[in-house]
This record gives C-alpha cells, structure tokens and sequence, in this order.
C-alpha cells in the first residue's frame, strides 16, 4: 500500500453496498451474496453457489471529498483448464454517475476449473489492492462496481478523508433475475453489463440476480426476489432450463406458475415483467443438453454444441421455441386477472438480425457489444414511457 497520504480506514458495511442480499463476514473482511444464507443453505449446486458469489451488480456507494480511493480486495480468478488464462475481474469507478476509471486486483485466489472432469480446486492467495486517484478534492457521489464475475472479498476500503454513506436519491428499484446472459458473461465491465446499462439509462437501483447457470426457476430465488423490497421486477427463463435439460413441458408451466405465485405474495401489484430467452439458434429448436466443444480451446475459444434430438419434441423435451410459446400463453391467461404482469419476447432485445451482425462468439453467449444492443433495447422498450416500467405509466404516478 502507497504512504503517501494519511489514509482513513473505513469498515465495509451493509450501509456502504447496495446490489447485494447478504453480506458474510469472514476471517479478514467481508463476502457480499446475491443470495441470502437461508437460501444458499438450499442449494447444492456448485455452479450456482459460485455464481450467487459473483457480485454481478453490486458496487460500493458512499460520499467522500477524498482525491484518492483504495479498495483491497481478495479477488478469486478462475482457471479452466486446457483453456488459455482468463482477463483479471475490472472494477468500474462512477463520480457522480459518470465513468471516472477502470482498475483490477492484482492476486487473489485461484480457482481451478477442469469442464471435462467436472471438478473444481481452489488455491488460496495474496490479497490485492484496487487505486483510484486524482480525483477532485469536491463533495462527490462514488460508485466502484464490483467485478460481475469474480468473487471478491472485501478487506479494507481506504480514502484520504472521510467517508459517508449516499443520500437515497429516490430512484425506484429494478429486482432482475436471469442466467449467466443477465449475469453479464463476456460483457466488457460490470457497468456494462445489459442490466447495468438498462439500469443507467432508465435511472434506476440495480438489483440484479441473474445467474450464470442458475437459472432454474428455483423455489428459493422466488422466495428470496419476494422479501426483497423493489418497485420493479423482471424474470427472464428458458435458456438455463434448456442447456441443462432440466425438466420437460408438463412440468415447465406450473414450475413458472409457482414462481409467479410467489412472487405476487410478496408484491402483489409491481410492475411484473416476463422475459423469454434472446435468440440462440443452437438450441431455438433443438432440446438440450449442452456441451462445451474443446476443439479450438487451444487458440482461446471454446463453443458450446447442442445433444439433442429434435424428435425429442414430442416426448416433452423443450426447446427455446417451446419455451416462448408456453410463457407468452402463460403470460396471456394470468394477464386476464393482473394488469401489471406483462411479456417481452427476448428476440426483441436480440433476433436473427442481431446474431447475423454480432454472432455469439461461442454459440451461447453475447458478446460486450451486443450486451451494449440489448441493454440499450431493453431500455428503450421496457423503461420507454408507454413501457411496462415507463417512468409516466400509472405506477409511477402513483409513487410521484
């Protein structure tokens, strides 16, 4: 750490984060979740337990007059083998709402993934240290987010003077829960993530649980988005349930009318916002599951390949087709009784069109310019003021 200035040490507390359920204290600072621990006690998938872990979302916001910030971290960097080694996790620095800088954590534990043998081994390591300086020496709003898929153990947030928590500013709150897409895999920067961009351009509190992997219509996530206090709400289903080959049609709609349920227990007249999966053409009308393809994972690339058989259809297998069509039908039927539940058919916010001139580079996930495209559709579709979350709709004049 520089000596150059009379660092103040500041604890990092619930306060101090927003985006994040929980917040685990360990030996040496604290672990924010996306999950809270009644909910992690639920689980006994080792891809969701790492996700949830991943602060997609979570950024720390606190007020300071301090020209320079530093936030020690211990980061957990994933290695998968056979596969050349992963960018380090970026920190995105906010002052008063605009971009002001980009950083990483050096160190940091080590995560060694084997996808061929399905194992996993960690190595412990060195803690890092994040730097932000010359800054201006005014009052200001800062926001550092958090790397959207690294763990990161807070130990230490140090500033030249002293820190204060954020005013609440009044933006009404966006609960968002999707897969490893809404988790923000291969988009550039936490901040640039699709719900993030969503979130800026619709001037709203992110809370996002999307899942890389994880989403799967899990009872517990309903439970969990139901206590949560949020004014807007979306789910995005299908392409999680498809690569795993989860569950087959007949139990796919109760499954979906179940969350639902929940959810309405909790916040029974929100704004409800029903995604179905963005176009993915390997699986729009071939069934799960699905593979990695190693061939070209020695020059950085891995795609992933579809297993089933299109036949399957008839036995109850689900494609992303199928999927759409039951949610729109499902949407439609519940509609008829809640005037805040509404549909957006995700080819919406990327379609053919989109995949012709931004491919998924592995067959299943976007690209950090076409986060940016469906960000910024999502936005102008969803947050628009005739949108289902629109700023003039009757929700908000309700809640002016």
């Amino acid at each position: 750490m520089s000596t150059e200035h009379d660092w103040i040490t500041t604890p990092v507390t619930a306060e101090l984060l927003r985006g994040a359920l929980d917040l685990e204290r360990t030996e040496h600072g604290v672990l924010p979740h996306r999950l809270p621990a009644w909910a992690r006690a639920q689980n006994t998938d080792g891809q969701l337990a790492m996700a949830e872990t991943q602060p997609s979302g979570i950024r720390l916001v606190f007020r300071t007059r301090a020209t320079a910030v530093e936030l020690e971290t211990r980061p957990t960097k994933r290695v998968y083998v056979g596969v050349p080694p992963r960018p380090d996790g970026l920190y995105d620095l906010l002052v008063d709402g605009s971009p002001a800088g980009r950083a990483s954590a050096p160190g940091g534990n080590t995560l060694t993934i084997d996808m061929a043998a399905g194992t996993a081994e960690q190595q412990p390591g060195p803690s890092g240290t994040v730097r932000f300086d010359g800054l201006s020496g005014a009052m200001k709003d800062i926001e550092i987010w958090l790397p959207h898929n690294e763990t990161t153990e807070l130990l230490a947030l140090r500033t030249e003077a002293p820190v204060e928590a954020a005013p609440d500013h009044g933006r009404r709150v966006w609960l968002h829960h999707g897969s490893s897409i809404s988790h923000g895999s291969d988009a550039a920067s936490p901040t640039t993530t699709w719900p993030a961009l969503a979130a800026a351009r619709g001037g709203v509190e992110l809370i996002n649980l999307g899942f890389a992997g994880g989403a799967m219509i899990d009872p517990f996530t309903a439970r969990t988005m139901r206590d949560t206090a949020a004014d807007l709400i979306s789910v995005k289903f299908g392409i999680n349930v498809v690569n795993a080959d989860l569950m087959r049609l007949r139990a796919f709609a109760p499954a979906v009318h179940g969350f639902l349920d929940t959810l309405r227990e909790g916040h029974p007249t929100t704004p409800l916002l029903v995604v179905s999966p963005i176009l993915c053409p390997i699986h729009e009308d071939t069934p799960g599951p699905c593979a990695p393809d190693f061939g070209e994972a020695g020059e950085g690339r891995v795609r992933f390949r579809a297993m089933g058989d299109p036949a399957e259809r008839a036995a109850g297998k689900l494609t992303l087709n199928i999927i759409r069509d039951e949610l729109d039908r499902l949407v439609k039927q519940r509609a008829a009784t809640d005037a805040n539940l509404h549909y957006l058919d995700g080819r919406d916010l990327y379609g053919e069109v989109d995949y012709a001139e931004l491919p998924l580079p592995d067959e299943l996930h976007p690209d950090a310019a076409a986060h940016r495209r469906i960000g910024e559709r999502f936005a102008g579709l969803v947050f628009a003021p005739e949108g289902p979350f629109g700023a003039e709709g009757p929700f908000a004049a309700e809640h002016a």
